[in-house]
């Protein structure tokens, strides 16, 4: 289930980030070791994570995931192995809330991206997905909280 659209527009967000490009079917694979990977490098550096993880789709997904695992920071960090400093820009951005489990984000997603087209907006390529509530605070699935954010093209 997704949350009626919303159109806001976000503050720029420093940002913390491991890049990753895999095929579709290794994101489950990756995703846990690399937050794990970048929560300890930014802690290694003694900066305070601000909000929840999220990940930064470069292109809307296809066969291949190329994405930003990515944690909102309170000051810069300093690039460290795979980690590299970076931002969540200010834009105007459609977004709802998905209540469920990961392995339904796709059918949300293509809830969502059709609320945003009947409503009349043009989207950017490239998606962020921010993890409000997931397993590691319910072990109930029906309790997480997915943020889902396309950015809107002028008209």
């Amino acid at each position: 289930m997704i949350e009626p659209l919303r159109i806001l527009q976000t503050t720029q967000q420093l940002t913390a980030s491991i890049p990753i490009k895999v095929p579709r079917e290794d994101v489950r694979k990756v995703m846990g070791p690399g937050l794990a990977e970048l929560k300890a490098a930014v802690a290694a550096q003694n900066i305070p994570v601000i909000g929840p993880w999220f990940t930064h789709h470069i292109r809307n997904p296809g066969e291949v995931f190329d994405f930003e695992i990515c944690l909102p920071v309170a000051t810069p960090v300093a690039p460290a192995h795979r980690m590299k400093p970076g931002q969540w820009p200010a834009m105007n951005i459609a977004q709802t809330t998905y209540h469920g489990g990961y392995e339904g984000l796709g059918s949300a997603w293509g809830e969502f991206i059709g609320a945003i087209k009947a409503a009349g907006h043009k989207t950017a390529d490239g998606l962020y997905e921010s993890y409000a509530v997931g397993p590691d605070m319910s072990a109930d699935p029906s309790a997480w909280r997915t943020v889902l954010s396309k950015e809107l093209l002028a008209s």
